[in-house]
């Protein structure tokens, strides 16, 4: 969704939108289980900067309004820092 390169759904991380007081949250759907309509990007701090850049979560989840990325950019961070992966502008592996 941020970088649109086409890769294995098992290295992708699905995002789904669940409802808060604020509007939406999008969460990080680890098991794949999760109700709703999702979409996927990789766990990359630079390919979410990208989807967010862009404004891809609400047309791809379908949701208008206020999205509240903040739980979801800590998931990512933590999945970038334990993989060891660059995080920030030029992080973007060759896929």
């Amino acid at each position: 969704m941020g970088c649109r390169q086409r890769t294995a759904a098992g290295d992708l991380l699905r995002v789904v939108a669940v409802p808060s007081e604020a509007g939406h949250s999008l969460m990080a759907d680890r098991a794949r289980r999760l109700p709703g309509r999702g979409a996927h990007l990789h766990p990359d701090p630079a390919c979410f900067a990208l989807a967010e850049r862009r404004r891809a979560f609400g047309r791809a989840l379908r949701i208008t309004g206020v999205l509240d990325t903040g739980e979801l950019a800590e998931h990512i961070r933590a999945v970038a820092t334990t993989t060891g992966q660059q995080t920030g502008r030029g992080s973007q592996r060759a896929r």
